[in-house]
Formats: C-alpha cells, structure tokens, sequence
C-alpha cells in the first residue's frame, strides 16, 4: 500500500555531504518539496522535483520554460484562476488524476485499455460469486451488470462520488479564507479573496486529484473502501489491479479474482437491498465533517503572507493540515457512528464471504487474512480523508463485526441475521461490538403485532369508505 498522502512524493533523501549537502540542495532548488507547488511533475515537459529552474516555485508547472509547454502552463494557471465554481475545481481534479494514472504505479505498472478476454473472465467471476452467495445471505443479487475497468474508467466512474464526500469539508476552507479578513478589508481584498478561493479549489482539486490516482493504481473494485464510489448496481473488478494484488501470494490468478468478485458482489448486495444505507454511510462522514473547525491561526498566517507569486503557501497548509476535530460529546458520537457503521458492513462482507468461499476454496482463509490486513493498514484514501479533516475510513473493529455476524448466523440463521439491515436502529452499535454474546442471545423485538396493529389501522378508512358505499347503495335502493 501506499503511504504518500496526495502523492506529493517521498521526503528528500539525506544528502551523503550532510549538512554542506542540504544547503547545497537548497540553493540549488533540487529535492522534492514546495519547488512544486501543483504537482505537475509528471506533466509532459515539466521539469519535475528537482527538475530545471526548480528554484522557481512555478517551475514544476512550466518545465524547461519552451514556448509550447510555456503556453500550455498559462493556460492551466489561467484555469486556476478562472474558476468560479465550487469549492473544489474538479475539473483539475479529473485532469490530475488522469495524469496520475498515466504515470503509472511505482512499482511501474501502466494503466491499459481491458481486453474482451479480461472483460469476460470478470463477469464469469461475478457470475459465479452471485450463485455461491445465494447459499450464504438472504440479499439477492444487487448487480445488474459486471464491468471490467481500466484505472482511467475507474477513476470517471468514482469522482461523483469524491465530490460528494469531498465538498463538504473543502466548503468550510472556502469560508474561512474570506472570514480571516477583518470586515472592514474584505470589500478592498475582494479580488484578492476571489482569487485566494480560486487557488483554494484549485488546490484541493490537484490534491484529490492525486490522491484518486494514486488510489486507481491499487484498488481491486468499486467498493474497497466499504463505501460505495461506483454507479448503483454495477460489479466492478480492474484485471490489472486484480492481478498485481495476486502477485505473490502464490494462489492462481482465478481464485483470486473470484474471491475479490465475491466480496464486490456481496458488497452489492447490501447497497441494492439495503436503500438507507448510502445515505447512512455519507451522511455519517459529513456528521463528522461539520465537528471539524478550520485552525484560523494557522490560515491567517496563510493570508497574512500570501503571495500571488508563491501559491504554494496555500498547497503546504493543505497539506500540513488545517482542520481539527472539535472534541466533544457531539463529534466523538459522530466518529463513533461512522466508525461502527464501517465496521459493520465490512465485517458482514467479510463473514458472507468467508461462509460462501471457505467450502469451494482452498485459499479461502489466505485471501481473508490478507484482504484484513490491506483495509486495516489504509491507503491513499485513507490519508487523503486524514489530511482533509483528520478522518480514517479504517473499519477498526472489522474483526469485531465479523465475529458478531458470524455468531448472529449460527444463533438466528442466514434470514435472521439479515433482518437487521432493515432498519438502522436494529443494527448492533459499539457497546455490542464490545459485548457480542449480549447482542447475539438478546431476546429478538417481535414486530409482528406491531405489523398486525398497522395492517389493521391502514385498513380501516377502507372499511369506512366500504361502508359509506353500503349505506349510499342502500339508500338508492330504497329510493
């Protein structure tokens, strides 16, 4: 897994001179670090972290200074400053992840169109996921399709989804940026202000950009992160990715793709049956979010400084951090919530798949353990949320959940452990993580009385009216 948040690349190697060396690197503009303030390094004909003219803090964007990339690089700063939508210019987002992708991983894997061969192994694999899971959950099939993405389609599929969970929070930087001024200097600071929230999308859209690029390069499906980023209904595995994850585990390449398209199908399942659950899961992030208070001290010394010939100033405090999760009782229960709703739905992923897999399988319980290990050592999704507003989408209690929902299986069967995604008051919360003996042998609500009184209540205006009708029929009779 990754661990270069955004992708702004690893910190500078120490220099073998030492100190002599870093002021060396220094004067010289090489390393990697604010030189680059947007990330274009890999752009064509930018010189890249250390690159020519890194002195300059445009430089990564104008490379070698040519006439063409020179254009190029005014028109894309003239993009930034432009931009009059919304706190994220996702417009930049898009492009930079593109570019992203493009590059390829670092371990040098290059992003390719998928072929027809690859395109029918993946729905082959759904396929035959879908008739395992029917033995090992009540929830029918939730895809309607299997699609086999590139990185590049995977990245067009998920950005609604990013600027859903995204904006949020980046709306509560573009507020700040104006409220730092004091009133009496915002209406002569206005194009200043206007300009600052132009670089402000501009800057979130380059870092989220990256960051789902990066992410691209390494996840398996629509739904690693146990939150649904792709189009409702459609299984989706990346071959490419499918593959580089299989490596070295020493299993064949179909038993690994059938157990990552279990796990997608399963995950289907929950979010097509289970109608309340997105909004469950996004509105749990953006409970989260609006406990997060933007460090004002940190952005007025932002704003204090700011200098339109070094936007970077606002790219480093994005990157270093500017938002704090307020402790109180109303931001530890949002944690908690989100928290415990990730849980619960990996570990009832994980528990179906585990009991769908482990009979027809013999790497079933390798492939488990790896797969819990990947999500609990995160990634760049994981950093881009930490960075942003101090959030992990970790599920950290996944093995916790699993276990209940394995007791629930063996206490109540398959259709009673499922009846609890009905409702989200019926689900287990993180005291009964704690206590999951409690939860499973608790005496179960018997609604049925409940359902007999509303079936009863919805049917008496019926009655009524059919008895109006009788006294009206009889009534003309009589006449």
């Amino acid at each position: 897994m990754s661990d270069t948040p955004f992708g702004f690349g690893l910190p500078p190697e120490e220099p073998e001179d030492g100190d002599e060396g870093k002021k060396k690197d220094q004067q010289s503009g090489g390393g990697q670090g604010p030189a680059n303030p947007f990330g274009f390094g890999g752009m064509p004909g930018a010189g890249g972290f250390g690159g020519p003219g890194a002195d300059n803090p445009l430089a990564a964007m104008f490379g070698s200074l040519n006439p063409t990339d020179l254009g190029a690089a005014f028109q894309q700063l003239g993009q930034m400053l432009s931009y009059e939508g919304g706190p994220v210019n996702w417009d930049m987002a898009k492009q930079i992840a593109r570019q992203t992708v493009a590059q390829g991983t670092a371990d040098g894997s290059k992003d390719a169109s998928v072929g027809p061969s690859e395109r029918k192994a993946v729905e082959e694999a759904v396929r035959l996921a879908d008739l395992w899971l029917d033995d090992a959950t009540s929830l029918p099939s939730g895809s309607a399709s299997a699609v086999a993405w590139s990185r590049a389609e995977w990245v067009e599929a998920t950005l609604p989804a990013w600027r859903e969970l995204v904006d949020p929070v980046a709306e509560r930087v573009g507020a700040a940026m104006g409220d730092v001024l004091p009133e009496e200097m915002q209406a002569m600071a206005g194009p200043l202000i206007g300009m600052m929230r132009s670089m402000g999308g501009a800057m979130f859209g380059t870092q989220i950009g990256q960051a789902v690029g990066v992410l691209a390069g390494e996840v398996v499906g629509s739904t690693d992160i146990g939150l649904p980023l792709g189009p409702a209904r459609k299984a989706a595995l990346l071959p490419a990715n499918v593959e580089a994850f299989g490596k070295d585990l020493g299993v064949p390449l179909d038993e690994v793709r059938l157990y990552l398209a279990l796990r997608e199908a399963a995950h289907q399942r929950l979010f097509a049956h289970v109608p309340w659950l997105r909004s469950h899961l996004f509105g749990a992030v953006d409970g989260y979010a609006r406990g997060i208070k933007v460090d004002t001290a940190k952005l007025e010394d932002v704003v204090g400084q700011f200098d339109p010939q070094n936007p970077e100033q606002l790219q480093d405090a994005l990157q270093q951090g500017m938002f704090q999760p307020e402790d109180t009782p109303e931001q530890k229960a949002a944690l908690a919530r989100l928290e415990t709703a990730l849980a619960l739905v990996e570990g009832w992923v994980d528990a179906v798949v585990h009991a769908a897999a482990k009979p027809r399988l013999s790497s079933a319980d390798a492939l488990r353990e790896t797969l819990r290990r990947r999500r609990a050592t995160g990634g760049p999704a994981e950093q881009t949320f930490a960075t942003l507003i101090g959030l992990e989408l970790r599920p950290r209690r996944l093995r916790d959940a699993s276990r209940l929902w394995a007791s629930l299986t063996d206490a109540r069967g398959v259709d009673g452990r499922d009846a609890l995604w009905h409702h989200p008051d019926m689900l287990p919360t993180a005291t009964d993580l704690d206590d999951p003996d409690g939860f499973v042998h608790r005496e179960q609500m018997d609604f049925s009385e409940l359902d007999k009184m509303l079936g009863e209540a919805a049917d008496k205006p019926n009655l009524k009216k059919d008895a109006e009708k009788d006294d009206k029929a009889e009534g003309d009779d009589t006449e």
